[in-house]
């Protein structure tokens, strides 16, 4: 496994914390050059890159806003010029206005659409060119369950994952006879340090370990659940896995109950 990604260029929006960073890990680990992108925080992600740098790969640390498509460019330019192709771009990058539909605003919307699906679609565009140049690529979007069940207060987000996953249905279609290849991931709730201190705070503890018992696998996913199968799509293995969105979940979202 360790040099699965050997000689792989790989861009992770969003890839200074969180999932984005565990992924942007796991292809370093296995032997990728990687891509860091950030938009607010850039502490996180150059701690990222040190550590993707002291595994002996190279990193690209790259500031954009995903959702403006003049930064969207300028995140491709910088990979183009750096590396001059790209094999694997992972659209992590997310963000949201969470509130009821009826409260929802136009800024909101479009912020949340833009970042979230938007991007995706003219990221895509960029990607292809760069990956063609390889002989061929993937594409793996960050999804949510929101995005196919309903969540209190997650509409806009949830819309923006309904479109991210319609999306990766037509661009794997037409990407494939081009030898790329386009799926997504759907996370349950991940496991965190950041989940548990809330949960402390807030004294939710209980509230937590009785969703976790709810969830046929009785534990919740982990960043690296969600890193091994982001990776595992990107591999020959997958191939006839074709805009796919891949449900990480331990089975919950099978389960649900009101």
């Amino acid at each position: 496994m360790e040099n699965t990604f050997q000689n792989k260029f790989a861009l992770v929006t969003g890839s200074g914390r969180g999932i984005g960073r565990a992924i942007a890990l796991h292809f370093a680990q296995r032997g990728a050059d990687v891509i860091i992108n950030f938009f607010r925080n850039r502490e996180p992600a150059e701690e990222t890159a040190r550590e993707i740098e002291k595994l002996g790969r190279r990193a690209l640390l790259v500031k954009a806003d995903v959702g403006d498509l003049d930064d969207l460019n300028h995140l491709f330019d910088e990979v183009e010029k750096e590396f001059g192709g790209l094999d694997i771009f992972i659209h992590n990058a997310a963000s949201g206005y969470n509130r009821p539909a009826l409260e929802q605003k136009p800024k909101g919307w479009e912020w949340t659409m833009n970042i979230n699906a938007r991007a995706l679609l003219f990221a895509a565009q960029r990607a292809v060119p760069l990956m063609e140049k390889r002989g061929g690529g993937y594409i793996v979007s960050i999804s949510s369950a929101g995005g196919s069940r309903v969540i209190p207060d997650y509409v806009v987000v949830g819309a923006s994952k309904a479109a991210l996953e319609s999306l990766t249905r037509y661009l794997g279609v037409e990407l494939a006879p081009k030898n790329i290849i386009a799926n997504a991931v759907s996370p349950g709730v991940v496991e965190t340090d950041a989940l548990h201190h809330f949960a402390s705070m807030g004294g939710q503890e209980a509230i937590l370990q009785k969703f976790i018992e709810s969830v046929p696998t009785k534990k919740l996913v982990s960043l690296e659940d969600v890193a091994g199968v982001v990776a595992f799509l990107c591999t020959p293995a997958a191939k006839m896995i074709v805009g796919q969105t891949i449900h990480v979940d331990g089975g919950y979202t099978l389960t649900i109950t009101r």
